[in-house]
């Protein structure tokens, strides 16, 4: 397929911004588009290259990239510098330059891109490390950019820097292949359960031309490919919990570690993250004990792991566990930094598929085959049926060191990929103080003067707009940073550095330097309160405002198991502030706002 027939759809989605009308120009690409480039397309209307479970990025920084495009143009880097600058978007500048004539340096008969050209570049240069690997990743995109035409180049650049800025979400994907593969858009569904449980867009897109509805329907969890989390929503209170569920209430510790998914087949055993990232190499203790105590040869759990005290067997904070995201002196580190899984779901147990069972039956099969160790051990849980009940259970679970608490409804489904009320996480309950934290993505730094004179003093945070697929800020921090993690941001964020304002970033506040939105802090804050400065929600409270946090802080927790659509969503802090409203208000006796 020819690579100007996919940038050309691009350019057509670029100017859409209505769903129906995105799902019928992407239902056409796809028609259009031959069953063995399929997969390679999605990825790419993705803005990936393979599923997030196989750890293939890019890695091109802004720099490269501008090095690329001046070679390929024939330009000197300060009318590259300047091109970029006034187009505010690396794709948007390539195209303005190329169009505008390469001069010397364009090509005499310049090679007619395919999908499968690009694709296949783009992959090798994921792949190209080592010494000399930046020369050679940049001759393999300048090679690309010298064929392409400027529309083509565009989405080039733009995919290989991850802003490819479509504005297409997974599901309006799963919509048009619907509509284009399977003939009915009602199969949507069905796509929808296949990719949860996959988590392989590409892999779905192809069974659906292959092999239709029926295939895509056999697609069923398999050991090795995570299933797509689900997701719990919040409450402020017990009573509201109990008023939303109904009945009894299953409630379980909510513990302060990072989420694992365990997949175990045989001697092997795979683990990923929230993120749905292998991360099997930083835990070699916690694949020994899935070996030695999960009894089912082949089972796809769930689980906290969390760092414990050597000598009590207490838990630690998170920030414990961080230490254990390292690639080299796993040995040590696994000695100093110790860990035990709390196991919490069971999605696939002895070949077979639990996703659809309730609660309380996945539970059961958990309690089955998880053997009871110092290091393993199902979730503490319990059935309640009071508020009473519900908030002594959280009062335990906070003494033992917990966040709070997970209310389930026993009865409901594991919706893979999906987050709803059948989860429900509640913490101490809401006051003017807010002690929820909040998920927050780095997006600016700004210089530090004083004691931080030489080092970036604050950072610009924002929030995660799902509807919009873009990062309003919501505050500007300096507080809670210690001295080591001044000095270690800015190595952190080097490769997100950004010299214009990211595309998919909202922000009145110019910081001096932008960051690209990928890594993902913890935060806490006095209040939520509107701001006629953050562009978080803006309007939705208040004509002219939107939301921000008051006297925020860095708890220390680098949220590394994040990607920056897991960040608090926009309408999260919207939520959060309705509830310190109401708070408020019964503080005060004046009933509900």
């Amino acid at each position: 397929m020819k690579y100007s027939v996919v940038a050309g759809y691009f350019e057509k989605l670029e100017g859409t911004s209505g769903r129906l009308q995105m799902t019928e120009i992407l239902a056409t690409l796809l028609k259009e588009t031959p069953k063995a480039d399929l997969p390679t397309l999605a990825y790419l209307m993705q803005g990936k290259l393979r599923p997030d479970y196989e750890g293939v990025e890019l890695g091109i920084a802004e720099k490269l990239a501008l090095r690329a495009l001046g070679t390929a143009s024939g330009c000197g880097p300060e009318k590259v510098r300047e091109a970029y600058i006034k187009a505010g978007d690396i794709g948007s500048a390539a195209q303005s330059l190329l169009a505008s004539g390469r001069g010397q340096q364009e090509a005499l008969f310049p090679e007619q891109l395919t999908l499968a050209r690009v694709y296949g570049s783009l992959i090798s240069i994921a792949r190209t490390s080592g010494g000399g690997s930046v020369e050679s990743k940049l001759k393999e995109l300048v090679s690309l950019l010298n064929d392409a035409t400027p529309l083509e180049a565009k989405y080039i650049l733009r995919t290989s820097m991850g802003v490819l800025r479509l504005g297409v979400a997974d599901y309006t994907i799963l919509d048009a292949a619907a509509v284009a593969l399977l003939g009915d858009k009602a199969h949507r569904k069905a796509l929808e359960r296949a990719y949860n449980v996959s988590s392989d867009l590409g892999f779905v897109v192809q069974v659906a031309a292959e092999e239709g509805l029926g295939g895509v329907e056999r697609v069923h969890p398999q050991v090795g490919r995570p299933i797509r989390p689900m997701l719990a929503e919040r409450l402020p209170s017990a009573q509201a919990i109990l008023d939303q569920i109904g009945g009894e209430v299953a409630v379980e510790y909510k513990l302060d570690g990072e989420r694992l998914q365990m997949h175990k087949d045989g001697e092997k055993v795979e683990l990923f993250s929230r993120r749905l990232e292998r991360i099997t190499y930083n835990y070699p203790d916690v694949v020994g004990y899935v070996k030695a105590h999960v009894r089912s040869r082949r089972a796809i759990l769930e689980g906290e792991v969390v760092a414990v005290n050597a000598e009590t067997g207490e838990y630690l904070p998170f920030q414990e566990l961080m230490h254990r995201r390292r690639k080299h002196g796993i040995e040590e580190t696994m000695k100093r930094y110790p860990v035990a899984i709390n196991f919490f779901d069971a999605l696939f147990v002895d070949g077979k598929d639990a996703t659809g069972k309730p609660y309380s039956r996945r539970r059961s099969e958990l309690e089955r085959v998880v053997e009871e160790t110092e290091q393993t051990r199902v979730v503490t849980s319990k059935l309640v049926k009071t508020a009473g009940e519900m908030e002594e259970f959280m009062e335990v679970a906070i003494s033992e060191g917990c966040e709070g608490i997970m209310a389930k409804n026993p009865g409901g489904a594991y919706q893979a990929g999906a987050r709803g009320f059948l989860w429900i996480k509640l913490k101490r309950e809401y006051s003017r103080e807010l002690t929820d934290t909040i998920d927050l993505v780095i997006i600016g730094a700004f210089h530090g003067r004083g004691g931080r004179t030489g080092v970036y003093g604050s950072y610009l945070l924002a929030a995660y707009d799902a509807e919009r697929k873009v990062y309003p800020s919501v505050t500007k921090v300096g507080t809670g940073f210690t001295d080591a993690d001044l000095a270690r941001f800015p190595k952190l964020l080097r490769r997100y550095e950004s010299h214009v304002k990211p595309p998919d970033v909202e922000s009145n506040l110019v910081p001096d330097i932008w960051y690209r939105p990928r890594v993902v802090i913890e935060t806490i804050a006095s209040e939520i309160t509107l701001s006629p400065i953050h562009p978080a929600a803006m309007n939705a409270v208040r004509e002219g405002s939107g939301l921000a946090l008051r006297f925020p802080k860095f708890t220390g927790k680098v949220r590394d198991e994040k990607g920056p659509e897991d960040a608090t969503t926009v309408k999260e802090i919207q939520e959060m502030y309705s509830m310190q409203k109401r708070v408020m208000s019964k503080a005060k006796g004046a009933g509900p706002p």
